[in-house]
């Protein structure tokens, strides 16, 4: 994909975009976490479907994320987005993505105008912002990642980038939700392995062998151990179908594919 875009003739409205005050007060900064509105793509992924990754229309998916840069007013460049493979990894960024995308599921920066994302459709979008250091991050949480180290990691190369850790804020965008995310004794187990004091973000599931993981609650907890002011914004992508994408729902209706929901933040140029 091209780097250099054109600016969108339709551009998304204040109401098509989740934004938190935490982030949006900030001087200089300017983020989204972006619904499923004002987009072009059809079918499973109709509306605003950002993921390049998906078997959407390419052509749908490139416009739909040429409207979120033009929102986020970066019209002229593609936002820098990652190959997310669920790890603790996490890359500096100091110009705009090109060619492969780097296998890593957190990005940082300090360049102004360099808008950063990750993309979602179930798990959590965490934007992070020091505005007195100028410097923004990006994680992509599902528990894999949460349990094993990415908002941890995102938060030391924000310090490595000049942040100072008490000047951090945090925002947990959509998330799937306690009463929508059943998992397995399995996942329970390796999740408490790690962490141990985890157990009160599980509750008993409708089997025996099954149970009900709170996963925003387990994302604050880290943000908070880790000396992060944090707050999520209570929404939940599997219950709310008209502005979510959601992988869970998907896969429960047996559909072949699904959409993916972009949160970005961005330092004023």
């Amino acid at each position: 994909m091209s780097n250099h875009l054109t600016t969108p003739a339709f551009s998304l409205s204040v109401s098509d975009v989740l934004t938190a005050p935490e982030l949006g007060d900030a001087p200089g900064i300017r983020h989204g976490f972006f619904t499923r509105r004002g987009g072009v793509s059809t079918g499973l992924y109709a509306g605003l479907n950002m993921g390049l990754g998906s078997s959407d229309d390419p052509a749908a998916v490139r416009e739909n994320r040429a409207r979120a840069a033009s929102f986020l007013g970066q019209p002229d460049r593609e936002i820098a987005t990652l190959f997310q493979v669920h790890s603790a990894e996490v890359v500096v960024v100091t110009e705009p993505l090109s060619g492969d995308r780097p296998r890593a599921d957190g990005l940082v920066t300090r360049t102004p105008g360099l808008a950063i994302g990750v993309l979602t459709a179930d798990c959590g979008p965490i934007l992070f912002a020091d505005a007195k250091a100028g410097v923004v991050g990006a994680a992509h949480a599902g528990w894999r990642g949460a349990a094993g180290g990415v908002i941890e990691a995102t938060i030391a190369a924000m310090e490595g980038c000049g942040a100072q850790r008490e000047n951090i804020v945090a925002v947990l965008g959509p998330t799937i939700t306690q009463e929508n995310y059943e998992v397995g004794n399995d996942m329970r187990a390796e999740v408490l392995r790690g962490t141990p004091d985890a157990g009160r973000f599980f509750a008993p599931g409708h089997a025996e062998d099954k149970a009900q993981f709170d996963l925003p609650g387990f994302i604050l907890a880290r943000l908070g151990a880790a000396g992060v002011a944090a707050r999520f914004v209570g929404r939940c992508t599997y219950g709310e179908e008209s502005l979510f994408f959601s992988f869970r729902r998907a896969t429960h209706r047996g559909e072949a594919d699904y959409g993916r929901q972009l949160a970005a933040i961005a330092i004023d140029r």
